[in-house]
Protein backbone atom coordinates (compact mmCIF):
# COMPACT_ATOMS: atom_id res chain seq x y z
CA UNK A 1 0.00 0.00 0.00
CA UNK A 2 3.03 2.36 0.48
CA UNK A 3 3.33 2.30 -2.99
CA UNK A 4 -0.78 3.65 -3.92
CA UNK A 5 -0.79 6.76 -5.78
CA UNK A 6 -2.54 9.06 -3.64
CA UNK A 7 -2.85 12.34 -6.63
CA UNK A 8 -4.30 12.20 -9.70
CA UNK A 9 -1.05 12.60 -11.60
CA UNK A 10 1.22 10.22 -13.72
CA UNK A 11 4.47 9.62 -12.55
CA UNK A 12 6.47 8.80 -15.47
CA UNK A 13 8.90 5.31 -14.89
CA UNK A 14 12.54 5.44 -16.14
CA UNK A 15 12.79 5.09 -20.20
CA UNK A 16 15.80 4.88 -22.57
CA UNK A 17 14.01 6.29 -25.30
CA UNK A 18 14.36 10.01 -24.60
CA UNK A 19 17.85 9.32 -24.56
CA UNK A 20 18.11 7.23 -27.95
CA UNK A 21 16.32 10.40 -29.52
CA UNK A 22 18.40 12.95 -28.40
CA UNK A 23 21.60 11.07 -29.43
CA UNK A 24 19.98 10.29 -32.87
CA UNK A 25 18.77 14.23 -33.94
CA UNK A 26 21.90 14.52 -33.32
CA UNK A 27 23.46 12.00 -35.75
CA UNK A 28 20.73 12.95 -38.38
CA UNK A 29 21.73 16.64 -38.24
CA UNK A 30 25.34 15.96 -38.17
CA UNK A 31 24.50 13.88 -41.10
CA UNK A 32 22.96 16.09 -43.20
CA UNK A 33 26.22 18.63 -42.43
CA UNK A 34 28.00 16.24 -43.23
CA UNK A 35 25.98 15.10 -46.94
CA UNK A 36 26.18 19.22 -47.35
CA UNK A 37 29.76 18.65 -46.95
CA UNK A 38 31.08 15.82 -48.92
CA UNK A 39 34.64 16.44 -49.45
CA UNK A 40 35.03 16.14 -45.55
CA UNK A 41 34.57 12.14 -45.04
CA UNK A 42 32.97 11.47 -48.40
CA UNK A 43 29.26 11.48 -49.42
CA UNK A 44 29.47 7.29 -48.49
CA UNK A 45 30.07 8.67 -44.95
CA UNK A 46 27.71 11.52 -44.71
CA UNK A 47 24.66 9.62 -46.40
CA UNK A 48 25.76 6.75 -43.32
CA UNK A 49 25.00 9.19 -40.47
CA UNK A 50 22.61 10.39 -41.89
CA UNK A 51 20.12 7.84 -42.54
CA UNK A 52 21.52 6.07 -39.28
CA UNK A 53 20.65 9.54 -37.13
CA UNK A 54 16.90 9.07 -39.34
CA UNK A 55 16.48 5.31 -38.34
CA UNK A 56 17.06 6.14 -34.42
CA UNK A 57 14.32 8.75 -34.91
CA UNK A 58 11.58 6.61 -36.39
CA UNK A 59 12.64 3.93 -33.96
CA UNK A 60 12.01 6.73 -30.93
CA UNK A 61 8.77 7.78 -32.35
CA UNK A 62 7.40 4.94 -32.64
CA UNK A 63 8.30 3.44 -28.97
CA UNK A 64 7.67 6.71 -27.55
CA UNK A 65 4.21 7.07 -28.64
CA UNK A 66 3.76 3.04 -28.24
CA UNK A 67 4.41 3.78 -24.74
CA UNK A 68 2.12 7.02 -24.31
CA UNK A 69 -0.95 4.01 -26.08
CA UNK A 70 0.11 1.57 -23.02
CA UNK A 71 -0.10 3.97 -20.55
CA UNK A 72 -3.82 5.68 -21.83
CA UNK A 73 -5.02 1.79 -22.40
CA UNK A 74 -3.71 1.77 -18.46
CA UNK A 75 -6.22 4.02 -17.24
CA UNK A 76 -2.25 6.15 -16.53
CA UNK A 77 -4.35 9.30 -18.72
CA UNK A 78 -6.46 10.90 -15.64
CA UNK A 79 -8.41 14.10 -16.08
CA UNK A 80 -5.83 16.51 -14.73
CA UNK A 81 -3.24 14.79 -17.14
CA UNK A 82 -5.56 14.55 -20.21
CA UNK A 83 -5.89 18.83 -19.32
CA UNK A 84 -2.11 19.15 -19.07
CA UNK A 85 -1.85 17.39 -22.16
CA UNK A 86 -4.25 18.99 -24.40
CA UNK A 87 -2.30 22.61 -23.33
CA UNK A 88 0.96 20.96 -24.64
CA UNK A 89 -1.09 19.97 -27.82
CA UNK A 90 -2.08 23.67 -28.03
CA UNK A 91 1.54 25.16 -27.31
CA UNK A 92 2.85 22.81 -29.91
CA UNK A 93 0.87 23.72 -32.52
CA UNK A 94 1.02 27.32 -31.95
CA UNK A 95 4.73 26.68 -32.56
CA UNK A 96 3.63 25.21 -35.74
CA UNK A 97 1.57 28.45 -36.67
CA UNK A 98 5.00 30.85 -35.60
CA UNK A 99 6.76 28.19 -38.04
CA UNK A 100 4.65 28.62 -40.95
CA UNK A 101 4.09 32.59 -40.36
CA UNK A 102 7.93 33.06 -40.92
CA UNK A 103 7.41 31.30 -44.22
CA UNK A 104 4.59 33.50 -45.14
CA UNK A 105 6.75 36.75 -43.75
CA UNK A 106 9.62 35.40 -46.10
CA UNK A 107 7.19 35.21 -49.28
CA UNK A 108 5.57 39.12 -48.35
CA UNK A 109 8.83 40.35 -47.99
CA UNK A 110 10.07 38.96 -51.26
CA UNK A 111 6.76 40.06 -53.27
CA UNK A 112 6.75 43.47 -51.88
CA UNK A 113 10.46 44.32 -51.59
CA UNK A 114 11.61 42.64 -54.62
CA UNK A 115 15.28 42.24 -56.26
CA UNK A 116 15.33 43.17 -60.11
CA UNK A 117 16.31 39.86 -62.44
CA UNK A 118 16.44 38.57 -65.76
CA UNK A 119 15.05 35.45 -66.57
CA UNK A 120 15.87 32.92 -69.28
CA UNK A 121 13.33 31.00 -70.23
CA UNK A 122 15.40 28.32 -72.21
CA UNK A 123 17.56 27.71 -69.07
CA UNK A 124 15.04 28.57 -66.41
CA UNK A 125 17.74 30.37 -64.67
CA UNK A 126 17.60 34.37 -63.58
CA UNK A 127 20.64 36.85 -63.05
CA UNK A 128 19.86 40.17 -60.82
CA UNK A 129 20.71 42.89 -62.00
CA UNK A 130 20.63 45.17 -58.87
CA UNK A 131 22.35 48.31 -58.89
CA UNK A 132 22.02 48.51 -62.74
CA UNK A 133 20.39 51.43 -64.62
CA UNK A 134 16.97 50.71 -65.74
CA UNK A 135 16.68 47.78 -64.00
CA UNK A 136 12.90 46.98 -63.06
CA UNK A 137 12.27 44.73 -59.72
CA UNK A 138 9.58 42.11 -60.42
CA UNK A 139 8.73 39.33 -57.99
CA UNK A 140 8.19 36.97 -60.82
CA UNK A 141 10.61 37.40 -63.54
CA UNK A 142 9.55 38.60 -66.38
CA UNK A 143 8.44 35.75 -69.18
CA UNK A 144 8.01 32.91 -66.15
CA UNK A 145 5.09 31.21 -65.58
CA UNK A 146 2.97 30.02 -62.66
CA UNK A 147 0.57 27.75 -61.61
CA UNK A 148 -3.08 28.46 -61.98
CA UNK A 149 -4.46 28.33 -58.95
CA UNK A 150 -7.94 27.82 -59.97
CA UNK A 151 -6.96 24.06 -61.56
CA UNK A 152 -5.02 21.78 -59.66
CA UNK A 153 -4.80 23.85 -56.32
CA UNK A 154 -8.48 24.71 -56.21
CA UNK A 155 -8.98 20.75 -56.35
CA UNK A 156 -6.30 20.56 -53.54
CA UNK A 157 -8.28 23.07 -51.75
CA UNK A 158 -11.61 21.65 -51.91
CA UNK A 159 -10.40 18.22 -51.34
CA UNK A 160 -8.89 19.60 -47.95
CA UNK A 161 -12.13 21.22 -46.96
CA UNK A 162 -14.12 17.61 -47.52
CA UNK A 163 -11.38 16.46 -44.92
CA UNK A 164 -11.97 18.37 -42.47
CA UNK A 165 -15.69 17.39 -42.38
CA UNK A 166 -15.04 13.79 -42.47
CA UNK A 167 -12.80 13.80 -39.64
CA UNK A 168 -15.55 15.87 -37.78
CA UNK A 169 -18.17 13.10 -38.68
CA UNK A 170 -15.42 10.93 -37.19
CA UNK A 171 -15.42 12.57 -34.13
CA UNK A 172 -18.70 13.48 -33.95
CA UNK A 173 -20.01 9.68 -34.03
CA UNK A 174 -17.16 8.87 -31.29
CA UNK A 175 -18.59 11.03 -29.05
CA UNK A 176 -21.73 9.34 -29.73
CA UNK A 177 -20.35 5.97 -29.42
CA UNK A 178 -21.26 5.34 -33.09
CA UNK A 179 -17.78 3.26 -33.75
CA UNK A 180 -18.54 2.37 -37.50
CA UNK A 181 -19.08 6.10 -37.74
CA UNK A 182 -15.66 6.59 -36.74
CA UNK A 183 -14.17 4.11 -38.77
CA UNK A 184 -16.00 4.73 -41.43
CA UNK A 185 -14.99 9.00 -40.82
CA UNK A 186 -11.28 8.15 -40.51
CA UNK A 187 -11.03 5.99 -43.94
CA UNK A 188 -12.34 8.71 -45.78
CA UNK A 189 -9.91 11.71 -44.25
CA UNK A 190 -7.48 9.47 -44.72
CA UNK A 191 -8.40 8.55 -48.23
CA UNK A 192 -8.36 12.37 -49.39
CA UNK A 193 -4.94 12.99 -47.30
CA UNK A 194 -3.60 10.84 -49.67
CA UNK A 195 -5.44 12.09 -52.62
CA UNK A 196 -3.99 15.35 -51.39
CA UNK A 197 -0.36 14.36 -51.53
CA UNK A 198 -0.57 12.65 -54.91
CA UNK A 199 -2.15 15.73 -56.60
CA UNK A 200 0.59 17.86 -54.77
CA UNK A 201 3.05 15.40 -56.04
CA UNK A 202 1.93 15.21 -59.61
CA UNK A 203 1.49 19.48 -59.38
CA UNK A 204 5.16 19.55 -58.63
CA UNK A 205 6.36 16.92 -61.44
CA UNK A 206 4.59 19.42 -64.14
CA UNK A 207 5.45 22.89 -62.56
CA UNK A 208 7.09 25.15 -65.29
CA UNK A 209 9.72 26.27 -62.31
CA UNK A 210 11.98 24.55 -60.72
CA UNK A 211 13.29 25.19 -56.99
CA UNK A 212 16.26 27.39 -56.99
CA UNK A 213 16.53 29.95 -59.66
CA UNK A 214 14.68 33.13 -57.88
CA UNK A 215 13.25 33.99 -54.78
CA UNK A 216 9.55 33.52 -55.85
CA UNK A 217 10.04 29.21 -56.66
CA UNK A 218 12.05 28.90 -53.44
CA UNK A 219 9.62 30.70 -51.10
CA UNK A 220 6.61 28.42 -53.10
CA UNK A 221 8.27 25.19 -52.72
CA UNK A 222 9.23 25.65 -49.24
CA UNK A 223 5.97 26.77 -47.61
CA UNK A 224 3.93 24.45 -49.83
CA UNK A 225 6.42 21.64 -49.52
CA UNK A 226 5.98 21.72 -45.77
CA UNK A 227 2.69 21.69 -45.78
CA UNK A 228 2.50 19.12 -47.90
CA UNK A 229 5.04 16.64 -44.78
CA UNK A 230 2.53 18.53 -42.29
CA UNK A 231 -0.30 16.88 -44.07
CA UNK A 232 1.79 13.40 -44.64
CA UNK A 233 2.47 13.43 -41.35
CA UNK A 234 -1.04 14.01 -40.26
CA UNK A 235 -2.47 11.49 -42.62
CA UNK A 236 -0.31 8.97 -40.36
CA UNK A 237 -1.32 10.20 -36.87
CA UNK A 238 -5.17 9.64 -38.44
CA UNK A 239 -4.08 5.87 -39.56
CA UNK A 240 -2.75 5.15 -36.06
CA UNK A 241 -6.21 6.42 -35.03
CA UNK A 242 -8.07 3.97 -37.23
CA UNK A 243 -5.55 1.34 -35.97
CA UNK A 244 -6.44 1.99 -32.71
CA UNK A 245 -10.16 2.06 -33.39
CA UNK A 246 -10.14 -1.19 -34.78
CA UNK A 247 -9.02 -2.22 -31.62
CA UNK A 248 -11.42 -0.88 -29.71
CA UNK A 249 -9.13 1.83 -27.83
CA UNK A 250 -11.10 5.19 -27.71
CA UNK A 251 -14.30 5.59 -25.58
CA UNK A 252 -16.72 8.93 -25.89
CA UNK A 253 -15.03 10.12 -22.38
CA UNK A 254 -11.44 9.42 -23.13
CA UNK A 255 -10.03 9.45 -26.42
CA UNK A 256 -7.14 12.58 -26.44
CA UNK A 257 -5.20 10.68 -29.11
CA UNK A 258 -7.85 11.13 -31.58
CA UNK A 259 -8.80 14.59 -30.41
CA UNK A 260 -5.19 15.33 -31.09
CA UNK A 261 -4.74 14.11 -34.44
CA UNK A 262 -8.24 15.89 -35.21
CA UNK A 263 -6.92 19.38 -34.03
CA UNK A 264 -3.98 19.05 -35.69
CA UNK A 265 -5.23 18.12 -38.97
CA UNK A 266 -7.91 21.03 -38.64
CA UNK A 267 -4.64 23.02 -38.24
CA UNK A 268 -3.51 21.67 -41.40
CA UNK A 269 -6.22 22.91 -43.11
CA UNK A 270 -7.16 26.01 -42.15
CA UNK A 271 -2.50 26.93 -43.14
CA UNK A 272 -3.82 25.64 -46.70
CA UNK A 273 -6.64 27.84 -46.73
CA UNK A 274 -3.82 31.03 -46.39
CA UNK A 275 -1.36 29.12 -48.81
CA UNK A 276 -3.89 28.53 -51.59
CA UNK A 277 -4.92 32.87 -51.49
CA UNK A 278 -1.60 34.27 -50.44
CA UNK A 279 1.46 32.16 -52.33
CA UNK A 280 -1.21 30.79 -55.53
CA UNK A 281 -3.88 33.49 -55.73
CA UNK A 282 -2.30 36.28 -54.85
CA UNK A 283 1.39 35.42 -55.45
CA UNK A 284 0.99 34.89 -59.07
CA UNK A 285 -1.53 37.48 -60.31
CA UNK A 286 -0.66 38.91 -62.78
CA UNK A 287 1.56 36.20 -64.55
CA UNK A 288 1.42 34.08 -67.05
CA UNK A 289 -0.75 31.01 -65.94
CA UNK A 290 0.75 27.65 -67.12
Amino acid sequence: MAGTANHDYHILEPDIWPLVGSISALTFTSGMVLSWHPDVLGPIAGATVLWAGLAGLIATFFMWFKNIVIEAQRGDHTPVVQLHMRYGMILFIASEVMFFVGWFWSFFDFALFPTPLSFDAASGSTTSLFGEAGAIAQFIPEGMEVLDPFALPLLNTLILLCSGTTVTWAHHSLIHGDRTGLKQGLWATIALGVLFSFIQAYEYSVAPFGFGGNTYSSAFYMATGFHGFHVLVGTIFLAVCLYRAYLGHFTPRQHFGFEAAAWYWHFVDVVWLFLFVAVYVWGGWGAEYH
